[in-house]
């Protein structure tokens, strides 16, 4: 039977929050590269915004129950894009995250397999709604999500891999993990901390998990960003110094204030106040998606959004965590606030297939 949607279902509360925080975000760019050799960047990200925004508004008129038959050959074709990656990789900083495209485009795989991931593990669960979770279930799970996981890892992206751990542990939960299978799994991921420590980890990953415990022992070093970032949040006070006037932002002392830390310049040009504005912000825009999970029609619309939830709950609770030094430096960028085309496209996306799971609640 054809499906009928009407754009007066749409969510329009929640894609006004959202262009309301992509637009702070673009100003906020504006400011934090005006004395550097990325100004301009801010017209790059409205163009991000209008292809996420024609992206959401093209996923929000595909069924997602096509998206969840279809996504284990998306799967496949990941797994094949992060295994290119290694071999054929650019190669920035010492890592291979990006494959060069013509036009000087870099194509980051790792973003969008946290969306395939999503779509993959509420197909997997919806399917054993109803069956008490097996270690063999709760196994296979962990391969669907740890495959994809260890690529990255190997790029070396620390930081990107551990957003898919939050996509797992949802599906679990909402699946129906048994507080004994939880306490048992605690355990074994606490036994696993030493040996990945010691022979998974670099060095420098080592020292980026560490140094945020205590940034005065190697305040040039190590410790370096997380002191400038912790500098800048107590420069903003209440109010804030101002757009534009942020003497850590504009002095160059912040360390790239338009992606990992552009919380951080924020604050200081918009103090504690304006802080608490972006928090409230996103704070809304998640119960929002949690609303419309709880009144999804089916079992796996229920999957889909809270995996997206959980996604974003991770990202900016560990972003803003790094900012404030609570958290380790990993790279997480703040959802819909960093400089990125990679990370603003994985969100509209995302909001397109939760406008989708929305709109179906009214196709008779």
């Amino acid at each position: 039977m054809r499906r009928y949607l009407a754009l007066r279902d749409f969510d329009w509360l929640l894609l006004s929050l959202v262009l309301l925080l992509s637009t702070i975000s673009i100003f906020e760019i504006y400011s934090a590269t005006l004395h550097t050799k990325f100004v301009g960047f801010q017209t790059k990200q409205i163009c991000w915004l209008i292809g996420g925004l024609a992206a959401m508004f093209v996923f929000s008129l595909i069924n997602y129950h096509r998206l969840i038959d279809i996504v284990h050959w998306v799967y496949g074709f990941c797994m094949v894009s992060l295994v290119s990656v290694l071999l054929f990789g650019s190669r920035v900083l010492g890592a291979r995250r990006w494959i060069r495209l013509p036009g000087g485009i870099h194509f980051q795989p790792s973003e969008w397999v946290k969306l395939v991931l999503i779509v993959a593990v509420a197909r997997y669960f919806s399917n054993l709604a109803g069956k008490e979770l097996t270690w063999g279930d709760i196994l296979k799970a962990g391969l669907l999500v740890g495959a994809p996981m260890l690529l990255v890892l190997k790029q070396p992206d620390l930081g990107t891999s551990l957003t898919y751990v939050p996509v797992l542990l949802v599906g679990l939960f909402l699946g129906g993990l048994r507080w004994k299978q939880a306490l048992i799994l605690s355990l074994a991921t606490t036994a696993l901390i030493v040996p990945v420590w010691s022979k998974g980890l670099k060095p420098y990953q080592k020292q980026r998990l560490t140094s945020f415990l205590s940034p005065e022992n190697d305040p040039r070093g190590s410790g370096y960003q997380v002191k400038q970032s912790l500098i800048a949040v107590g420069d903003g006070g209440i109010w804030g110094r101002g757009a534009t006037k942020g003497t850590q932002t504009q002095g160059d002392f912040l360390p790239i204030p338009y992606t990992d830390f552009i919380f951080a310049a924020f604050c200081e040009e918009h103090g504690f106040a304006g802080a608490l504005f972006v928090l409230l912000i996103y704070f809304l825009i998640l119960m929002r998606l949690i609303q419309n999970a709880q009144t999804a029609a089916d079992l796996p619309g229920t999957f889909l959004i809270m995996g997206i939830v959980a996604v974003l709950i991770f990202q900016i609770a560990v972003n803003v965590g790094m900012v404030i030094g609570f958290m380790p430096v990993t790279g997480i960028p703040l959802p819909l606030m960093s400089y990125g085309g990679s990370s603003v496209l994985f969100t509209f996306l995302a909001l397109g297939i939760v406008m989708n799971i929305r709109m179906s609640r009214f196709v008779n």
